[in-house]
């Protein structure tokens, strides 16, 4: 086994270095993206007034909150009425997740897009830091995401915050599922106190919904059966890769991001394996940002004194 372990170490790291080569003088360096930080705040507040100006997403050609829509007009009392995976209004998330955002959803429909816009916003500066901003709101995966409202960038932010607080990951299990494939970080590097609070917070949270709607959570696992089995992999507006092939391929990432020490790996992993990779959701790819070794140095004094993260030595953080 041991011998299986360094062979595929040496093997995930001779890939990485030739996409390194690869990349190297193509893509910019992330100091050469930064502007001064009210140049991102003006960009900001600009993008909220026309996503929320334009907030119908038919009937207009230049309509916003595509998928925002769907999480508005889920009722409480029975959210799965539109649930099949390409209906345009269609809410597919559990429950739970529909009790959390419902005092935004009793909102009227144009302040609904004003809260929510700004949850989004907000998640992209906690990303990207306030120099990177504008860069942020400029990745047009990230326009996208932001101007139909999905929820990928909080599951970015879940993501980044889970290495500290780990009952975050709930978040990603209760809406996008095998996003969820991120937690094999904690199983290889045998954090399993940090495991056991995600899946155990994800447990609670599911239990206390339970209790209160038991019968929505039958449906929802019906729906994501139906979804799943008729092999609903998105549409024109997603990578026209089936989940199958990407899961696969996102647990290979995530087990040599904590072989390695290599923290960016998560998200990464987590974005390729999103039941369907619609193209806003690449802007889950900004996690990577707070997780590059020399912006979590400083946040990480506990680690950096102790020589290891998570109880493991640190191999590499390129």
């Amino acid at each position: 086994m041991s011998h299986a372990l360094v062979a595929f170490d040496g093997a995930a790291e001779r890939l990485f270095a030739n996409l390194r080569r690869a990349a190297a003088g193509r893509l910019p360096r992330l100091e050469q993206l930064e502007a001064p930080a009210w140049a991102g705040m003006a960009l900001a507040i600009t993008a909220w007034a026309l996503i929320v100006v334009f907030a119908e997403p038919w009937g207009r050609l230049w309509g916003t909150g595509q998928d925002a829509r769907c999480y508005w007009q889920a009722t409480l009392a029975d959210p799965y009425l539109h649930s099949d995976w390409n209906d345009p209004i269609a809410y597919v998330y559990s429950p739970a997740f529909r009790q959390l955002v419902s005092p935004l959803t009793a909102l009227p429909w144009q302040l609904f897009m004003a809260a929510w816009t700004a949850i989004l916003l907000a998640a992209v500066r906690f990303l990207t830091g306030p120099r990177l901003l504008a860069a942020g709101l400029l990745f047009p995966f990230t326009a996208m995401e932001v101007a139909g409202g999905n929820v990928a960038l909080l599951l970015a932010v879940a993501i980044v915050v889970g290495f500290r607080w780990p009952a975050a990951w709930a978040i990603v299990l209760l809406t996008k599922i095998t996003p969820g494939v991120g937690l094999l970080w904690f199983a290889v590097r045998r954090e399993w106190r940090s495991l056991a609070i995600a899946l155990g917070a994800t447990a609670v949270i599911a239990v206390v919904s339970f209790a209160l709607v038991p019968d929505q959570w039958g449906t929802w696992v019906d729906v994501v059966i139906r979804n799943t089995a008729a092999g609903r992999s998105g549409t024109w507006a997603s990578v026209p890769i089936p989940l199958w092939i990407r899961l696969p391929i996102a647990v290979v990432i995530v087990v040599w991001g904590a072989r390695t020490d290599r923290r960016w790996a998560v998200p990464v992993a987590s974005m390729i394996a999103l039941p369907a990779v619609w193209y806003g959701g690449l802007s889950m790819l900004l996690a990577v940002i707070p997780l590059l070794p020399d912006r979590v140095g400083a946040a990480r004094p506990r680690d950096a004194a102790a020589g290891s993260v998570g109880g493991r030595p640190s191999v590499t953080t390129a």
